[in-house]
């Protein structure tokens, strides 16, 4: 029996070498990439360097003793990238199949889309590895949202003047006596002083209260006497 399985591994062994192909295609030159010398040196490997060949001066590659299996092809270069390639290599078929390949997705499901052989490898971008230092913006720099709060704080700086001048006296002196109450609400915090503070709240509350009746005295008076200056002229 042991027997049996160990001629059964050699003959698969045997059969995968006898069928093992090789693999050949080209580096198809473009406008991003001319010629050997833009390129320099560059690997195409199989799946992530299993088996490996390298790119010769007119763009040629080979991977030799391939056996079947299916396997990602892509290319290790320092410059340019490249699209992967998925490759099927059947013992049943002389050539491969070569088929286009998403970076991630699994091998078991298939496309009815096949790319000709030798496979054709064109370069899609050029490697950056360092982003270019950005010029001052003047523009760029006023979109900031910080820079637009500075911008309208000091507008509102130079504005108040002119802003302050247009109250009226009553006004002026209420706003005066606002701030006034906030600085000494502001001390007492400071200075840990609770009775003061409980005073000042309680003073702002009479000093409402007191705003409120004598709006409420004033107004009925208000009334009657423009009831009298109507009574007066239909006299």
């Amino acid at each position: 029996m042991k027997m049996v399985h160990t001629l059964s591994l050699l003959g698969f062994l045997l059969s995968c070498v006898i069928f093992a192909v090789e693999l050949h295609g080209y580096i198809q030159w473009n406008n991003l990439c001319p010629n050997y010398g833009a390129l320099a040196s560059a690997k195409v490997l199989l799946d992530a360097g299993k088996m490996s060949g390298l790119v010769t001066r007119n763009g040629n590659f080979s991977i030799l003793d391939v056996p079947p299996g299916t396997y990602v092809l892509s290319v290790l270069s320092r410059d340019y990238s490249f699209d992967h390639v998925r490759v099927d290599v059947s013992p049943s078929e002389p050539l491969p199949e070569v088929r286009p390949y998403i970076f991630g997705t699994p091998l078991l499901t298939t496309t009815s889309f096949s790319l000709p052989y030798p496979i054709v490898l064109t370069p899609r971008h050029k490697n950056r590895y360092f982003s270019p230092r950005e010029s001052f913006n003047l523009l760029g720099m006023f979109q900031s949202p910080m820079m637009m709060i500075m911008a309208l704080t000091g507008v509102l700086m130079l504005a108040m003047p002119y802003i302050i001048k247009q109250l009226d006296p009553e006004t002026l002196d209420g706003l005066k006596g606002q701030q006034g109450k906030a600085a000494s609400i502001e001390k007492s915090i400071q200075s840990d002083d609770p009775r003061r503070l409980s005073a000042l709240l309680s003073s702002g509350e009479e000093t409402k209260a007191s705003t409120f009746i004598a709006k409420s005295n004033t107004g009925p008076s208000t009334l009657q006497q423009r009831k009298g200056g109507k009574g007066n002229k239909r006299r």
